[in-house]
């Protein structure tokens, strides 16, 4: 009776399962609607404010030029489908579930029981969606192997160019010739030729073409920089030849590479670069430009050598009237026009500079142009003689001193220059009247940029961020600077006149932008007049322990208490030094509007109340640099450190670059909301040193 009974029991508890079971769960869906409906509602919502995130960190890499990964873009397809097709579907079937049958009486339990059943389903996979996207990163560098060269710009189709540019792409495509040279003088397009010629063979004669410029003074680490930049190379080494053995072997894996090397003035050891050429690599080949056939010849073995000569009168005409504009068609014009064009004498430079000078002046300015370009030795008026006559002309034309003086200051940035050092540069001598804010000094020198763009004496370069200038311009411009502005550049060596006091002394501006010259300097300097003095070093050049020693105010880079005393410094740009501590003195700067201390790795004290008083600062870097930030919990005595909210005094703020160890130590204050501009790094200070 017993084992009957437990068989009966076994049974009814089998029975159970498969029948009360379900029972109680789908009751369970049907008593748990309203907290399954609001648990969707709350999924749905994170998961809208997490497409958010991920779409900011999108339009960023996005205006960055990086691809998107695959996985987020399909899983903000997905967010995209899931909210407005299947969840904002279930809110809308909601307000049915909440009508009621027999005239209101009782609840309508089967339409909410389904309705339940749906909003978990959905909260579910809304759940799996959140946590699909948490992703490390969102976006992946293009390969710069990936993209096609750009047109030269400036790149005209003459019939002289383009008979030599066939050339060039013939010899490009013979098996037997390793090494090509294109000569000409300074200003006449050899640049912009074997631009345009790596344009035209990328793709089709070869896999890979990368261009690097060489100057005067020729820097081996730094060509090796930007071929293995436009080779999605890293390099990990320190030195010069381990790096070549690095880049020797990532050439080797180009099937056909072109490495164009722009510039040259004397021989460049290929080796030491770190480029294989010949029998090591027989699909690289070296295409090279210099003003000089014997560099080219006999310095760099070119096997082939290509001259790049004047426009004739009908191609110097047609490109003059493409540069000053249709004007000079009129019949009033076009006499004065000619002659204007007569005196460039076919080198492309003179013309861009003159004729974009002129664009679309009055019949009086280019008589008063012509007048002025005649008084050079007219009867030897060729060749580099007209560049240099018809920039000095330029110049002399631009609209005030200030311009003229913010160009000089470009020649002292040189190539590739940073619009935004040009700014601070021309702030810190106080060019510009009227300018009362650093977004207004900003805007004045992009506009100034601007002007001298069109007017061909600057260049456009990587992006609106920069600037270049044509080497001719830039000899040009030193000249005029050196002869009218009390201005001394030094691009390769120390003068003899650097010994001559009384000529030193009458220096306004020296900039010394390599660092090799800077292994010349005398033991001590000094030059009372001095108002900008630039010198650009690294740990390998040690400067004069007295160098110094008889400026009024100097010290070294790491002491700076001695800033704090002027106090009318309107920028003070510390980046990349080696300063431990911000001086409480710096506090005094209350007229300061831009403070950078980007990259200073061994800063770690910035004292409590100094960021604070500065009243009128408007940007504040410090990238890659402090990241102390006391809590706000500490107080009084104990504090050490800055605290994020002493930005809060800081008013007019508008930019800010920073490093925190925590996002929970982002204040949600005022400051936050008055920035333009901002660049918050988040985590371990270790990752920035």
């Amino acid at each position: 009776m017993e084992f009957v009974i437990g068989i009966v029991s076994s049974i009814f508890t089998k029975a159970a399962e498969y029948t009360i079971s379900p029972i109680i769960n789908h009751v369970k869906y049907l008593s748990s609607h309203q907290q399954n409906v609001e648990t969707l509602k709350d999924q749905a919502e994170k998961l809208k404010d997490a497409r958010d995130r991920v779409q900011h960190s999108v339009g960023a890499a996005q205006r960055n030029g990086e691809e998107i990964e695959r996985d987020v873009n399909n899983w903000m397809s997905a967010v995209d489908r899931k909210i407005p097709e299947q969840v904002e579907k279930v809110m809308q079937d909601e307000e049915k579930a909440k009508k009621k049958c027999f005239i209101g009486l009782c609840p309508n339990f089967w339409t909410r029981y389904k309705h339940s059943l749906k909003a978990a389903a959905e909260a579910k996979a809304v759940a799996e969606l959140l946590e699909q996207g948490k992703f490390d990163g969102v976006s992946y560098p293009v390969p710069l192997q990936s993209i096609t060269v750009p047109p030269g710009k400036g790149y005209e189709e003459f019939h002289s160019r383009t008979l030599v540019l066939n050339e060039i792409i013939g010899a490009l495509k013979d098996d037997s010739v390793s090494v090509i040279g294109v000569h000409g003088m300074g200003g006449i397009g050899k640049t912009t030729l074997v631009k345009e010629i790596a344009r035209k063979v990328k793709d089709k004669l070869f896999d890979s073409v990368v261009i690097a410029t060489v100057t005067q003074t020729i820097d081996i680490e730094k060509i090796q920089k930007r071929i293995a930049e436009l080779l999605d190379l890293k390099f990990e080494e320190q030195s010069t030849d381990v790096k070549a053995l690095r880049l020797r072997e990532r050439l080797k894996k180009e099937k056909r590479v072109l490495v164009v090397l722009d510039d040259i003035w004397r021989k460049v050891d290929i080796e030491e670069v770190g480029i294989p050429l010949g029998d090591e690599h027989k699909g690289c080949k070296l295409l090279l430009t210099s003003r000089e056939l014997n560099v080219l010849s006999n310095g760099m073995d070119a096997q082939k050598h290509f001259s790049i000569r004047l426009l004739n009168e009908k191609e110097a005409w047609d490109l003059f009237k493409k540069k000053a504009g249709g004007c000079v068609e009129s019949c009033d014009l076009k006499p004065t026009a000619m002659e204007v064009a007569k005196k460039c004498a076919g080198l492309p430079i003179a013309i861009a500079t003159v004729a974009g000078t002129l664009r679309n002046k009055r019949l009086f300015e280019w008589k008063n142009a012509l007048r002025e370009l005649e008084r050079p030795s007219s009867s030897n008026f060729t060749g580099i003689t007209a560049a240099y006559s018809a920039i000095e002309w330029s110049f002399n034309y631009l609209e005030s001193e200030e311009v003229k003086l913010t160009f000089l200051l470009c020649c002292v940035i040189g190539h590739n220059g940073l619009v935004e050092k040009l700014m601070r540069y021309t702030v810190g001598l106080g060019l510009f009247g009227g300018v009362n804010t650093m977004e207004e000094a900003r805007n004045e020198v992009l506009t100034v940029v601007a002007n001298l763009k069109a007017s061909s004496l600057l260049l456009d370069s990587y992006d609106d961020e920069h600037f270049d200038i044509h080497d001719v311009v830039w000899d040009a411009a030193l000249a005029i600077a050196s002869r009218d502005y009390h201005m001394l550049v030094l691009r390769d060596h120390i003068p003899k006149e650097w010994s001559d006091k009384a000529k030193m002394n009458s220096l306004r501006v020296i900039s010394l932008p390599c660092p090799q010259i800077v292994a010349e300097l005398p033991k001590e300097m000094e030059y009372s007049g001095l108002s900008f003095f630039h010198m650009a070093h690294d740990d390998s050049v040690a400067i004069p322990p007295d160098f110094f020693r008889r400026i009024e105010r100097g010290w070294r880079v790491e002491d700076i208490t001695i800033i704090g005393e002027l106090k009318n410094l309107e920028i003070l740009d510390l980046a990349l030094s080696r300063i431990k501590e911000l001086p409480k003195k710096i506090a005094q700067l209350t007229r300061l509007w831009l403070l950078d201390l980007s990259w200073c790795g061994a800063l770690k004290i910035i004292p409590p109340n100094v960021l604070s008083s500065l009243s009128k600062l408007e940007e504040l870097y410090m990238e890659g640099s402090f990241a102390e930030w006391e809590n706000e919990g500490v107080v009084g005595n104990e504090r050490r450190n800055a605290r994020l909210d002493e930005l809060n005094n800081l008013s007019r703020l508008t930019t800010l670059h920073v490093n925190i160890p925590d996002v929970q130590m982002i204040p949600k204050h005022g400051f936050i909301e008055t920035l333009d501009r901002y660049k918050v790094l988040v985590g371990d200070y270790n990752e920035f040193e």
